[in-house]
């Protein structure tokens, strides 16, 4: 039987053709719907609840005050979401960069591993609301400490991932590179770290969710502006509008952030896409 004969959908993907900008479209609103259901049903309840309940203002106001709101004091918020997206991405650009290079020391030198862990372990079971003062207090009100609290609170979760791409690689593949004679660092370069590719991006989508929320607490602790300053400063004023204007801000970036993160992976790992889709 020939191609022509066959039907549409008994041909791999890539004979098929693109499915085209209407097609993506349609299955990214395909995909997003459930979501964008149950946060609209959210929204609508809670705006049904703050109009009707008899609930004042300064306990729970409406979302439709709330975007009265963030319309109003747009500049604001721009400007101290600003330092706290630049804290952000310096604070987890040095976490990605260490968790690799401790990754790669603790996969060359396995002793290492069982004297790390612990230690990772234990920072993480340190409360961020007790660390950042301290922090702050050492290092002072400038960038820097808002940088080293976003690393430590990013840092483990890239660092097991990594570790866990290096334990994933296949043993059959391992034994064959050696026996060609690679050498440890070329059986590292051509078989370890490339098994650890879906694990680094896992651990780095689960990081950057984090990340905004580190450097929101290190301004709580201490800055001049911020996200962390502007919610502090209008719950000091009781306008908890301000402040959930300010929390619905540092949501945005942090859902901007994770879908840069998607966006690298996909054109890092274009075989991703034609694996899922069935081509070849």
């Amino acid at each position: 039987m020939s191609a022509d004969a066959l039907p549409a959908t008994a041909l791999p993907r890539a004979a098929r053709g693109s499915p085209g900008l209407l097609g993506r479209v349609a299955r990214t609103i395909h995909l997003a719907w459930p979501a964008t259901a149950l946060v609209a049903a959210i929204v609508l309840a809670w705006e049904f609840y703050a109009q009707f309940s008899g609930i004042k203002p300064t306990i729970l106001p409406a979302p439709s005050r709330v975007l009265a709101q963030i319309i109003e004091n747009r500049q604001a918020l721009v400007d101290n979401a600003i330092p706290t997206l630049i804290a952000t991405l310096s604070g987890f650009t040095l976490s990605v960069a260490s968790a690799f290079l401790s990754s790669v020391l603790v996969d060359f030198v396995r002793p290492l591993r069982r004297a790390l862990f612990p230690v990772f372990i234990i920072s993480q079971t340190l409360p961020l609301v007790a660390i950042a003062p301290l922090v702050v207090l050492w290092f002072g009100f400038g960038l820097l400490p808002k940088i080293l609290l976003v690393a430590l609170v990013t840092f483990f979760p890239m660092m097991v991932a990594l570790v866990q791409g290096y334990d994933s690689t296949e043993k059959d593949m391992e034994w064959l590179l050696r026996s060609m004679g690679a050498s440890r660092a070329q059986v590292f370069l051509k078989a370890r770290l490339p098994s650890a590719i879906p694990f680094f991006f896992t651990g780095l989508r689960i990081s950057i969710t984090y990340a905004v929320v580190g450097a929101i607490f290190a301004e709580y602790a201490g800055a001049a502006n911020g996200l962390g300053i502007y919610m502090l400063s209008a719950k000091n004023n009781f306008r908890p509008d301000l402040v959930l204007a300010a929390v619905f801000c540092s949501a945005l970036l942090t859902l901007i952030l994770f879908g840069g993160t998607v966006l690298i992976q996909r054109l890092a790992t274009p075989w991703e896409r034609v694996r899922k889709g069935g081509g070849k």
